[in-house]
């Protein structure tokens, strides 16, 4: 059985298929710098998963996507204090360019029921 929850015509915030949790991926607004950003993407992504069942030490995998890897070390000093101890998920980084000029990160995440 597959769950969605948060739909429109192109795509679900929330996809939950049997313990796995699916989360689109996540924005920070288009306010501040990235480590504004991060932040906020960092609280819709804990809201959602909650909301699925979830949360951050069940994270499995993430894949952030920053606009200009120059923003590395900043996205990554919010990342390092947000992520449970003992809890790093697999995790991947890259450059792309984003849905916005203005948007400087952008999270998704694969992650277990709790």
């Amino acid at each position: 059985m597959i769950t969605r929850s948060h739909t429109a015509q192109r795509m679900s915030k929330i996809t939950i298929h049997k313990e796995t949790v699916y989360l689109c991926g996540q924005v920070g607004g288009a306010e501040g710098d990235v480590t504004d950003q991060t932040r906020e993407c960092l609280r819709r992504i804990e809201t959602l998963l909650a909301e699925a069942g979830s949360s951050p030490a069940h994270i499995l995998q993430a894949v952030i996507w920053l606009a200009d890897m120059s923003d590395f070390a900043a996205m990554n000093a919010v990342w390092d204090s947000w992520v449970p101890e003992g809890a790093a998920p697999a995790r991947a980084c890259g450059e792309a360019a984003l849905a916005r000029p203005e948007l400087k990160v952008e999270i998704i995440i694969t992650a277990a029921m709790a």
